[in-house]
């Protein structure tokens, strides 16, 4: 390919607003730009003196210019984030976070259901949100239990009662699935609900006392002492929740960067609370400039949904934008209303700016720090193994309880730690119980059997466990399809199965042991524990999900309206469970040769 001919090419660029797109000798587009003035913003690139390493690097490798003019700088913004997002380009700044926000979901039943939701709002119902974690939301949902007893149990499950469940007996639902409130007191405490969700506390107190009167005056002292225990609790949790503000909705952003390390604080406060906060941490190409960063943060923050798809009126910055007016009129555009970007010094504002600012400048030193100590870990390693480098490990781990519910997990490090985005667990089926050698070759089959691309071959992979354990690996990768293989390494632990005593087994059996404080022995023992982290946890998952599981669930032609008859006709699951043939025959809709079924079924009978 010839050198790109800049002179040429600025001669035929507008001086219009519109957004470029670099492209290098593979036509891989390196970076995405946006400009008031195209002509003037891409002469600037092409100067004899151009500041910055960042941008001389990016010039080197350009091979074309593509261009598309906008009507206005504001759509040059959304489109630039738009292809951003497309392109994910080397030397943009880069926003990645794999989850939406969760919400509260009170439903558009009969008798409306409080509940967890995260995603696509495709069910009917108010969502109330964003909260900054699953935890958040949970939180909120057991103190809403103890004061407004509106069900949160699962439709299924509401369904098919006929007695009240143990929620009722403990005062923390109404029981509306079998009638212990009527329809129209239980919409009064929904609406409550909404009332508080909404942040009206004030306004729940006042018509709960005017109701306790009402109650009152009707001698109806149950219900009225009912309702003062509500009040009670109401203002306790107001007297906890008080925050000394004035703000009813906005994202308060701090940002601190430092040695190419950025992080970005958002407090998130609606209804004069701070419903909670998280942190961020921007991909940053190497020397880019500190000014890029907010804005594209800011940018593909809001118009990428990544702020729970809930933008404020009002976002707090520490700092000016050099593109405010247009960032706000691209985020209002989205947001269909007014936004406004606010650069405070003092005030209410300014509060919430120090703490956010504060937590940014923590969370970027940790960051920092960690990094740090990854880099002299992986420096040791790759001494002790005499490898080059490092830019991939996994290592596996076998996780069973008497050779049931077999998971195998697998953990990715890269080189800078914990890459959970490539974390794997298999199910490992097709085995004798309790076979860890059989396990561990059934988990390196399905992590590499199928596998084509050599870039994802790591440099290391390590095997809790003994030489047994490391064989499998070692019969595994002898047959291997593609030529670059891994350092496979066994990680046993001592007899006395203390940290630090860990002994380290190469192919053939050689082993090898690191004093405990070694910065190399670290590393191994982080992606190990990490391995048995992530195993354990799937396994208990696993685990519970079978424990709870009702034996109805799997049988064959019994579907969930046979499966509520059946509960319903006889009383629950345990009156199924004690059933014979010929009672579980008297059900609706249950044929002899079903009962026999679902009575072997439930007897654990072949």
């Amino acid at each position: 390919m010839t050198t790109f001919d800049a002179k040429a090419f600025l001669a035929t660029v507008p001086q219009q607003p519109g957004v470029y797109r670099m492209l290098n000798k593979q036509d891989v587009v390196i970076y995405v730009g946006k400009a008031k003035d195209l002509k003037k913003r891409l002469a600037s690139y092409f100067r004899s003196n151009v500041p910055g390493a960042k941008t001389r690097a990016l010039v080197s490798q350009i091979a074309a210019v593509e261009l598309i003019v906008t009507h206005s700088e504001t759509e040059a913004l959304i489109l630039e984030n738009n292809l951003i997002k497309q392109f994910m380009p080397k030397y943009n700044v880069l926003l990645r976070d794999d989850k939406s926000y969760p919400f509260i979901l009170l439903t558009d039943h009969q008798h409306p259901r409080l509940t967890s939701h995260r995603g696509p709002r495709k069910n009917a119902g108010q969502y109330f949100g964003p909260y900054p974690s699953a935890g958040a939301v949970w939180e909120s949902l057991k103190l809403l239990q103890k004061i407004f007893p509106v069900r949160q149990c699962e439709d299924g499950f509401y369904r098919a009662r006929t007695r009240p469940c143990l929620q009722y007996q403990l005062k923390l639902c109404s029981a509306p699935c079998v009638g212990k409130i009527s329809d129209e007191a239980y919409a009064e405490q929904v609406r409550l609900t909404r009332l508080f969700l909404s942040g009206k506390n004030q306004l729940v107190i006042d018509d709960l006392v005017a109701l306790m009167d009402k109650a009152s005056q009707s001698l109806e002292f149950e219900q009225a002492a009912q309702l003062r225990d509500q009040i009670a609790a109401l203002r306790k949790v107001q007297e906890q929740q008080t925050v000394s503000g004035d703000q009813d909705e906005m994202d308060v952003i701090g940002y601190h960067y430092s040695h190419g390390v950025a992080a970005v604080h958002v407090l998130f406060v609606r209804d004069r609370k701070i419903l909670g906060s998280k942190t961020y941490h921007p991909k940053v190409p190497a020397d880019t400039d500190p000014d890029e960063i907010l804005p594209a943060f800011i940018l593909q923050f809001y118009l990428n949904g990544i702020s729970g798809q809930t933008i404020p009126r009002d976002i707090v910055l520490g700092q000016e934008l050099a593109d405010a007016e247009a960032i706000a009129n691209a985020i209002g555009e989205l947001a269909e209303r007014k936004v406004n970007l606010l650069a405070v010094k003092r005030g209410e504002k300014a509060r919430y700016l120090s703490l956010a600012e504060k937590n940014a400048k923590t969370a970027c030193d940790s960051k920092l720090s960690f990094g740090l100590q990854m880099a002299v870990r992986y420096s040791q390693l790759k001494k002790l193994l005499q490898l080059d480098d490092i830019q991939r490990m996994e290592c596996f781990d076998i996780s069973h309880t008497m050779g049931q519910q077999t998971i195998a997990s697998c953990v990715v490090f890269n080189g800078e730690g914990p890459d959970k985005g490539e974390y794997r667990r298999f199910n490992v089926e097709g085995i004798t119980p309790g076979d860890d050698y059989a396990a561990m070759q059934f988990a390196m089959n399905k992590r590499y059997g199928k596998l084509q691309d050599e870039s994802r071959v790591p440099d290391i992979v390590l095997i809790d466990g003994g030489l047994g354990q490391l064989n499998q690996a070692v019969s595994f990768f002898e047959t291997f399809a593609l030529q670059k293989k891994p350092l496979l390494l066994g990680v046993a632990k001592g007899t006395s199965r203390k940290p630090g005593l860990e002994t380290l087994i190469l192919p053939g059996g050689k082993e090898m042991s690191l004093p405990p404080d070694a910065p190399a022995l670290h590393l191994i023992q982080q992606i190990r524990d990490e391995a048995h982290r992530y195993a354990i946890t799937g396994h208990r998952n696993k685990r519970g999900k079978k424990l709870l599981q009702s034996p109805l669930e799997n049988i064959v032609g019994i579907g969930e309206k046979r499966r509520q008859a059946l509960l319903q006709y006889l009383g629950g699951l345990q009156g199924v469970m004690k059933a014979t043939v010929q009672e579980l025959a008297t059900v609706p809709g249950i044929s002899k040769v079903q009962a026999e079924v679902i009575y072997s079924a439930c007897h654990n009978k072949n």
